[in-house]
């Protein structure tokens, strides 16, 4: 249970950031495949899926067995998402991937974003990346 309060304070948190910078917001059903929200600018013409991470303090965030299966470009990391002033990170799907770390066990493979991968300036509370250009690696 306090899980799932961390992610929803991550989540509300989120979209207050957003909504503060203009967005409007709308969360997705929990617990469904895919974006945990949508934002959107009217005036700009821009609608973006946000994939939201939170947690109680800086540690790694699961990504779970297959890199594959992730598919939302944007991801914002909330730590101290409980906390009176929690500290986001706005990344790309592609930096998720690309600072993903492989463990393995008993229980198989599993992959988790470590905080050296994500807690970088280049990111901290960087809410005017979600305007740029999504890139494409189509040739």
């Amino acid at each position: 249970m306090k899980h799932q309060l961390t992610g929803n304070a991550g989540l509300y948190h989120v979209a207050r950031e957003l909504s503060r910078r203009g967005w409007h917001v709308m969360p997705t059903v929990r617990n469904a495949r895919g974006a945990d929200l949508y934002a959107a600018k009217g005036e700009d013409g821009i609608a973006i899926p946000v994939q939201s991470k939170a947690l109680s303090k800086k540690a790694p965030v699961p990504l779970g067995a297959d890199l594959t299966k992730l598919r939302t470009h944007w991801w914002i990391i909330t730590t101290f998402a409980n906390a009176a002033a929690p500290i986001c990170y706005v990344m790309t799907l592609e930096e998720v991937k690309e600072g993903a770390h492989r463990g393995e066990s008993a229980a198989g493979v599993t992959y988790w974003l470590q905080p050296r991968a994500y807690a970088l300036p280049a990111y901290l509370e960087a809410w005017d990346r979600l305007i740029q250009p999504i890139a494409t690696n189509s040739s």
